[in-house]
């Protein structure tokens, strides 16, 4: 790929931060490309000898992104690839040059919805067929998560178009129980669920542990899909004891200006409401730049608006990137001798942080306990274990030390965090986890990628797969972002026409609307 001498001295002003591979937003084609500062943002740039240059905002701003990139990492590459390495993201599978395990499975149980959001991945384009893969069908791709080593995901996601619209939805979640997965999450609008409160004792019964709710704004205005239906799924999920997630897709210039609100409305209800998790629009449709950039918005871009939407209550030095917990995964694993569970996605796929609330107000656990001191200490004596020292004799300084990293002054009055962590690093309770979760407000942002930023050392390590009836599991942003190569292929190939549905089941697409 040939540059010309402008472009040459341009990139030499710039501050160069990763050389990398990208996709030409037009072609698809596999370019070159660079990520770079620009004053106090973060973009990236690629050119195609066809169509020309392209850049966009990869990261809003240049500070947070020096402090996530400290915590990059690669995790463990899978022992049982489904496919022969290629190139990447062309033939994904899951190859044995894959930096991450499945940490969280998708399983797509339709791809029929009750809404047409503009700004989602299936709806895109104009489909004309139907995808609903059997309970065999499924069973069978349960059991391909499950046979993924050395690290199997235990979380499953049953996900759409919308879930509910299936009649034989509790004997899909019943199947994910009984293949082994002890996280199962319903990924829904939660229509159906606001208006049948049976259906939501249901799932729960059957074995469902989170509601992924669709959860925009808190106005008619920003959130027109379920804005009225959202007091009757809280109150029925309350009713349920169904733990709900409120994932927010947020869109510059749309609902940018509610975020604050948006936790607010958790922490009302932090009862039942387990966690927020922004995702910043991805622009899946071809789009002009002018276009682009007034929808575009990043991970710092949200947590700037968090901190002044809600006062500096939660502030952007709380928010951590998502590998930097790997830390916690190498020393269970210096304890335990196995490979564990681990969050190996690249620095800028995701951030969060944890907030207690105490006397109405929330508390970010990183203004009580110094993490980035508890974690450098967890790196040290898990490499003093792995250098031969003695585990049992570890576990006691651990004990003694443990209690040195938290505030006693600051911490939470009506929740032990000294035994909670104990529980966690030293028994590695995965009970013990999710009382941690039944305890705080987890507020967590995920950006999905699109043509216009996407990276692909990104796509390597992603841990958010989706498994198909071909018996592969793919990387979200390789699933969503090349529909002729997976999502739309594979499911076309599994389904019938809308016609011919609409003849053998006597319905109408149109009324599921």
């Amino acid at each position: 790929m040939e540059a010309s001498s402008e472009h040459i001295e341009a990139l030499i002003e710039r501050e160069i931060l990763n050389a990398t591979k990208s996709l030409c937003p037009i072609c698809k084609k596999i370019v070159d490309a660079v990520i770079f500062r620009k004053d106090s943002q973060v973009w990236i740039e690629k050119k195609c000898d066809k169509h020309g240059l392209t850049e966009d905002v990869y990261w809003g701003s240049y500070e947070l992104y020096k402090k996530a990139s400290r915590y990059a990492c690669s995790g463990r590459r899978v022992l049982n690839p489904n496919v022969v390495y290629q190139s990447c993201p062309e033939s994904c599978g899951m190859c044995r040059e894959h930096l991450s395990h499945s940490a969280l499975v998708n399983l797509v149980v339709t791809n029929r919805c009750n809404l047409s959001c503009w700004y989602c991945f299936f709806y895109a384009q104009k489909q004309g067929y139907v995808y609903e893969p059997s309970l065999e069908q499924i069973k069978k791709m349960l059991r391909v998560v499950k046979n993924e080593k050395p690290v199997p995901s235990n979380a499953i996601q049953l996900t759409g178009g919308e879930p509910t619209l299936r009649q034989d939805l509790t004997e899909i979640i019943k199947l994910a129980k009984e293949e082994g997965f002890s996280h199962v999450q319903l990924n829904s609008n939660g229509i159906a669920l606001a208006h049948d409160p049976e259906l939501v004792r249901k799932i729960r019964n059957a074995g469902t542990n989170t509601l992924y709710l669709s959860f925009d704004g808190v106005t008619p205005e920003t959130n027109p899909k379920n804005h009225y239906e959202i007091p009757g799924i809280i109150e029925n999920c309350r009713r349920a004891k169904l733990g709900i997630v409120l994932v927010p897709t947020i869109i510059r210039g749309i609902n940018d200006h509610e975020v604050g609100e948006i936790i607010k409305f958790a922490s009302a209800n932090i009862d039942i409401v387990r966690s927020v998790n922004f995702q910043p629009v991805s622009l899946v449709r071809r789009m002009t730049r002018s276009r682009r950039m007034k929808h575009r918005i990043t991970i710092p871009d949200v947590i700037e608006r968090i901190e002044e939407q809600t006062d500096g209550e939660i502030a952007r030095e709380d928010f951590y990137p998502v590998p930097y917990t790997a830390s916690i995964t190498r020393f269970v694993e210096s304890i335990t001798r196995k490979p564990q569970y681990e969050l190996s996605a690249h620095f800028a796929c995701g951030m969060a942080t944890y907030a207690f609330k105490e006397n109405g107000k929330l508390i970010p656990i990183t203004r009580f306990i110094n993490v980035e001191g508890l974690f450098e200490y967890l790196n040290e004596k898990a490499g003093e274990i792995s250098a031969g020292g003695n585990k049992y004799l570890t576990k006691l300084k651990m004990l003694r030390k443990l209690g040195g990293f938290i505030d006693k002054e600051k911490k939470p009055k009506s929740f032990n965090i000294t035994k909670t962590l104990y529980n966690i690093l030293l028994r590695h309770s995965y009970g013990a986890l999710g009382k941690l979760h039944e305890k705080t407000l987890f507020i967590g942002l995920m950006h999905f990628q699109d043509l216009y930023n996407y990276d692909i050392e990104r796509v390597k390590r992603c841990c958010i797969h989706y498994v198909t009836p071909d018996k592969r599991l793919i990387p979200f942003c390789a699933f969503n972002v090349l529909p002729e190569l997976y999502r739309g292929r594979i499911q076309k190939k599994y389904s019938i026409p809308s016609e011919e549905w609409e003849r053998v089941t006597g319905k109408k697409l149109r009324d599921d609307l």
